[in-house]
């Protein structure tokens, strides 16, 4: 209880104007220049100034009389009020953009430093930071009551930053708040106080955030992009106050940036896990030239749990662990054991993708949206209300060998045993030369149960079901692909992807399990199948390749001939349902194994 209140109390202190006699005055200008480093959108800068910004791709009217903005998503209301978007601004670059940038700062400076516009450490960091990098676009030429304003902000805002560490465990958003710190430590180097819990707050940031083997708690390609880029500005920035290196920081880069590169299909983006988008490929290239001089790339991540697997021009990525631990897991995915799967510069098998807020956001975590397994239409991990994992597998494994350049991943969890009492195992094998990826998903349980097993696939692969229903045709980066499957029912399905800006239509391979009539038509077929065969045998005859054909296509066609609604719901949907309906399975106890091959049709 007096400790609570001996921080409201600094708290109270930190808000005092620098009028107050005994408060000490901040410089009408940085000590120590700094610049924001990464590049921005001029068209987007011309939005701004039109009055609107452009996030996740969709426009937000801009009314600065409210920088609460009570009626947004966190994340978008962090993203607005974080000015990040001042490099927009500043890359369009007109005397406009330039009075509009002083103008949207001067409503934040009207507004007072209360909760919670300031109580945000992260937003907060990102706004000193954003604030200080583009100080000399839009207030260098200012009035010097303006740019005294601007600084006695800066130091009050940095004091409360100061005053609210420890964090609280956030991820890497807790190094957005350290990096605005810094920035108004180097901007006024008066305060002291400042750069020394700078230092003393980062170790220990650091030695919390980043497993051994460099992954970040998270578990999420996009989160070891962020911690990244902030590092990197963090290091950026000692350079630029003449400040000696750190070395913490250096061994950070030095752990983070080749599991970040490990993380990347072969077009250069990052892979669609836990939370993560694409993202520009020139992007993540300028944030790894500022993190990491050596072009280094991680050859396992045994704690971060990812599976790198790389064949000729192929990778595949499985993950292969439990969703991350809390409090690190409000981002995290149901989608232990998903793959990805690229040939070149060309992504076929893909995740669905994210989003930062709303129904999409739930959505998208689901099992559904992977690549992988759903048992009765239930994901493998339950969320609670806050965003968290309230149940999550118990045991997941996985394990990788390899020879004469063949690969075999051999995985399985058991998150639907509390309810279904079935595990899943899945068994992959890529070839040596990556045009040959075969699998084996085998659901052991209790009793039959219904499944979808799903590979999404990307917007840019044109893909057809043949009219017999036994493969799938794929296009894609000028080549072909053959995808086969035996044990279930194949069908080719609308799907959503989510890895780019915003979500656009696309196509996923489902297999389900064989309704009984089509167990029962392919029973039969065997046996006609196998008495012709015997017959065969005494007149000395083998049955001829077009029957045995047309008794598979008959048995295919049963059992795909009753496709149930889409999987993923067109952009813009109320409620997103994710799964299909499942077909009728009688409750006996078996072993349900679907074996498939995805490979390259040779020109």
């Amino acid at each position: 209880m007096f400790g609570r209140w001996a921080r409201e109390a600094r708290l109270s202190f930190a808000r005092l104007p620098s009028s107050v006699p005994g408060i000490a005055r901040a410089p009408d200008r940085p000590v120590h220049a700094i610049r924001d480093i990464w590049p921005g959108n001029p068209d987007h800068g011309a939005l701004l100034v039109s009055g609107a910004a452009r996030f996740e791709g969709r426009n937000i009217s801009l009314h600065a009389h409210d920088w609460e903005y009570a009626d947004l998503a966190p994340a978008t209301r962090d993203w607005l009020q974080g000015f990040t978007w001042l490099r927009d601004l500043r890359a369009l670059g007109s005397d406009e953009a330039r009075l509009y940038a002083r103008s949207i700062v001067g409503s934040w400076l009207d507004q007072p430093p209360i909760d919670p516009l300031v109580l945000n450490a992260p937003a907060t960091g990102a706004r000193l930071a954003s604030w200080l990098g583009h100080f000399d676009f839009f207030a260098a030429s200012a009035s010097e009551a303006f740019r005294q304003k601007v600084m006695d902000r800066l130091l009050v805002e940095g004091r409360l930053i100061s005053i609210m560490l420890p964090l609280a465990e956030e991820g890497w958003r807790n190094l957005t708040a350290l990096k605005g710190l810094l920035a108004v430590a180097v901007a006024i180097p008066s305060q002291t106080g400042f750069l020394q819990r700078f230092y003393r707050y980062l170790e220990q940031e650091l030695d919390r955030l980043i497993l051994p083997d460099g992954t970040l708690r998270e578990r999420s390609p996009q989160a070891q992009m962020e911690a990244a880029r902030e590092l990197a500005e963090i290091s950026v920035f000692m350079r630029m106050a003449q400040l000696a290196p750190s070395e913490k920081v250096q061994h950070a880069l030095a752990r983070i940036c080749p599991v970040l590169r490990a993380l990347r299909h072969g077009d250069g983006s990052l892979a669609l896990f836990h939370g993560s988008k694409e993202h520009d490929d020139r992007q993540i290239d300028r944030i790894m030239q500022y993190g990491a001089r050596q072009r280094l790339l991680a050859s396992s991540m045994p704690d971060g749990g990812f599976w790198r697997i790389s064949a000729g021009k192929a990778l595949l990525f499985v993950d292969g662990a439990s969703p991350a631990a809390a409090p690190y897991d409000g981002n995290a995915h149901a989608a232990p054991l998903a793959l990805e799967f690229s040939h070149g510069r060309q992504r076929l098998f893909v995740n669905c993708g994210a989003a930062s807020s709303g129904m999409w956001k739930k959505a998208l975590r689901e099992t559904a949206a992977h690549s992988s397994l759903v048992v009765e239409e239930t994901s493998c991990c339950d969320f609670a209300p806050s965003g968290a994992i309230a149940r999550r597998p118990a045991h997941v494994t996985l394990t990788h060998q390899s020879q004469d350049g063949a690969h075999w991943v051999d995985g399985q969890h058991d998150g639907w045993y509390p309810g279904f009492g079935a595990s899943w195992r899945r068994r992959l094998y890529l070839g040596p030369t990556g045009e040959d990826l075969r699998g084996e998903e085998c659901l052991d349980g209790e009793r039959r149960v219904a499944f979808a097993l799903r590979f999404h696939l990307h917007p840019s692969v044109q893909a057809e079901l043949a009219p017999d229903g036994d493969e799938v045709l794929m296009h894609a980066g000028g080549m072909i692909w053959r995808f086969r499957q035996e044990g279930g029912a194949l069908s080719l399905e609308r799907s959503v992807y989510a890895g780019g800006e915003k979500p656009v239509a696309s196509h996923q391979i489902v297999i389900r399990p064989l309704t009984v009539e089509a167990m029962s038509a392919s029973a039969e077929s065997d046996t006609d199948t196998k008495q012709a065969s015997a017959g065969n045998a005494e007149t000395g005859r083998t049955p001829d390749s077009e029957t045995v054909a047309a008794s598979q296509a008959d048995a295919a066609t049963d059992a795909g001939s009753d496709t149930p609604a889409d999987a993923l719901p067109p952009s813009g949907s109320a409620a997103p349902a994710l799964q299909e309906q499942p077909a009728k399975i009688e409750p006996v106890p078996a072993r349900q194994v679907m074996q498939w091959v995805m490979e390259r049709v040779p020109e």
